[in-house]
């Protein structure tokens, strides 16, 4: 079964007359965390993924490392993102953490830009090495129960533009899909994304490309769809503070009308709730001080309210502050 009929058969069922493509949640650091997950599936998201996982530090049995791999049945289809450099490594990681958890398939991350990530030649570092590409995919795709995906960038910089080459490879190791961020390394996340690397991705495999960059709303959505071909969307940091944006991406495709915002505060009270289930109010308000200031950002007394809740020391404080918007 193609890749994305077995996600959408997971969380749309067979029978869906859903007419908007699949829709990811990115994995993103420090913010798709299990409670943003869980808020992202119960507005719309097909299929979420974790924060991304270092495979040495599941080689080494960290502890917090299968924290965080750790998902709710409500979130299913879960996928778990690997990084590292090295295919027995990855391979050992992801049999470890599929004993524990019933991912739908493994995601490889080669587009991590950060610089602890690609100086340990990690994440975006791997576009610069094709061939390595291939024996990481093979090694798992070939060894694991469930699908491997690879999430890719345009390549590292502008001179080396070479996400259809990296897609092929990934292919040819036996990828079942590929992500493809539009931007390279050196791009970071600015400026806007380049859609034509992503109609070339989807020109040059044919398995699924999931298009992802600067997907914000229904529009921004349908533009990735029209311009680059892509089989299904990959929503990022358009989801902070706005999990709902996958319901708005499948009324736009659907035209079932005006899309109706939830209210805000119900959404935050929900977040802080499924914090408090899932981890220590210790660990529960520092995160929270980092996601919270999405759902404000830009309203009136919007610094105001994010200085008073990095100030907060308890999910009681927070929780209060949050009934006074």
């Amino acid at each position: 079964m193609n890749f994305l009929s077995y996600i959408a058969s997971l969380s749309r069922g067979n029978d869906s007359k859903d007419a908007s493509p699949v829709l990811f949640l990115a994995p993103m650091a420090g913010f798709t965390d299990r409670a943003m997950r869980v808020l992202c599936k119960k507005y719309g998201a097909d299929h979420v993924t974790t924060e991304m996982i270092s495979s040495k530090a599941v080689w080494y049995k960290d502890k917090k490392t299968f924290e965080l791999g750790m998902f709710d049945s409500t979130e299913a289809p879960c996928s778990v993102q690997l990084f590292g450099d090295d295919p027995d490594v990855m391979l050992h990681a992801a049999r470890e953490l599929l004993a524990r958890y019933p991912y739908c398939a493994v995601d490889i991350n080669m587009g991590c830009p950060v610089p602890k990530i690609v100086k340990n030649h990690e994440g975006s570092a791997l576009m610069k090495e094709p061939e390595l590409v291939e024996r990481i995919v093979s090694r798992l795709a070939e060894n694991l129960p469930v699908p491997v995906t690879v999430k890719i960038r345009a390549g590292w910089d502008s001179r080396s533009i070479n996400a259809p080459e990296i897609a092929r490879r990934a292919e040819k190791g036996g990828a079942a899909a590929v992500f493809v961020h539009g931007r390279t390394r050196e791009m970071m996340y600015q400026p806007s994304v380049m859609l034509p690397v992503i109609k070339d991705v989807k020109d040059a495999v044919s398995i699924p490309v999931i298009g992802n960059g600067d997907i914000t709303d229904g529009k921004s959505a349908l533009n990735m769809v029209n311009v680059t071909g892509c089989d299904a969307l990959m929503v990022g940091r358009g989801a902070l503070g706005k999990p709902w944006i996958f319901n708005e991406i499948k009324n736009s495709f659907n035209e079932t009308g005006e899309f109706s915002i939830p209210d805000v505060k119900d959404v935050i009270k929900e977040h802080i709730e499924l914090k408090k289930s899932f981890c220590t109010d210790h660990i529960a308000v520092n995160e929270l001080r980092g996601q919270i200031p999405h759902y404000i950002k830009g309203t009136t007394g919007s610094a105001s309210m994010r200085a008073k809740i990095n100030s907060a020391t308890s999910l009681t404080q927070i929780a209060e502050l949050v009934e006074k918007m």
